[in-house]
């Protein structure tokens, strides 16, 4: 990771450039590195802020989506955030959701790429095979249109994860609890303008999910990128920030 990591009362992030902020919220088995094509195309005229979410640092008891969002609360209150454009990849998307019903006054856009929070066909609720470095290999793959995109170092990192057993059990603790909070009912609460970026050829939140969070979402715009899967920051960096600068350039025109 070529950007600085600030550490303060509890708290670590990236915090790089000024101007309007961007508060971009990493997935389930992601991390700050998941945002570099982010930061690097927007920080010359956005301040890009990025926690890391401790999923799994929480208490085993209260491991879930709404104790995630809990946590993002208090670091956007320490770092004094308002008026931010909130973009979330998949669990990250699922926490800036339930932040967005919470906390509307705060927020001025969200954005989402490959959220959960309807439906999600994630690892399929266990790791019955998880000292097998293939079996691993071939779940971080699916993650991706390209399983290329799945590098040895990603793979690498996510095998020394599942084999970490106190890492593990929190994991799915956090997956079950993102499949049980469904939003469905809840999405009419957000009138904030949404961006929806999503990979054509998502498997774990697969297109219709991205149609449906359309339909349900008062003030939406959804955005295709083909040959793309569930991470599309990670895998067509330049077309997803492409995207982006389209949303926030048209949310400028609104304002």
């Amino acid at each position: 990771m070529k950007y600085v990591l600030k550490e303060e009362k509890g708290f670590i992030y990236i915090d790089e450039g000024q101007g309007p902020v961007l508060l971009l919220l990493h997935g389930l088995m992601g991390g700050l590195s998941n945002w570099e094509g982010v930061i690097d195309e927007f920080k010359h005229d956005y301040r890009v802020v990025i926690p890391i979410l401790p999923i799994f640092d929480l208490p085993l008891l209260t491991t879930g989506v709404k104790t995630l969002t809990k946590h993002v609360h208090r670091f956007v209150k320490h770092m004094n955030l308002n008026d931010f454009v909130l973009v979330g990849n998949s669990l990250g998307g699922h926490a800036g959701l339930i932040y967005c019903v919470l906390h509307p006054e705060r927020v001025k856009s969200l954005v989402l790429t490959g959220s959960s929070g309807l439906y999600e066909n994630a690892f399929g609720g266990s790791f019955p095979r998880r000292e097998n470095y293939e079996f691993v290999k071939e779940k971080v793959e699916y993650t991706f249109y390209d399983p290329a995109t799945a590098t040895k170092d990603l793979v690498d990192e996510v095998f020394i994860l599942v084999n970490d057993r106190s890492k593990v059990v929190r994991l799915l603790a956090m997956a079950k609890s993102a499949i049980r909070h469904n939003m469905a009912k809840e999405l009419n609460k957000i009138t904030m303008p949404v961006g929806l970026i999503w990979g054509r050829d998502d498997k774990i939140t697969p297109p219709e999910v991205a149609v449906e969070f359309n339909q349900l979402l008062p003030d939406s715009k959804l955005y295709w990128i083909d040959k793309c899967g569930h991470a599309p920051m990670m895998e067509r960096p330049d077309e997803f920030n492409k995207k982006l600068r389209e949303y926030l350039n048209e949310l400028k025109q609104k304002a």
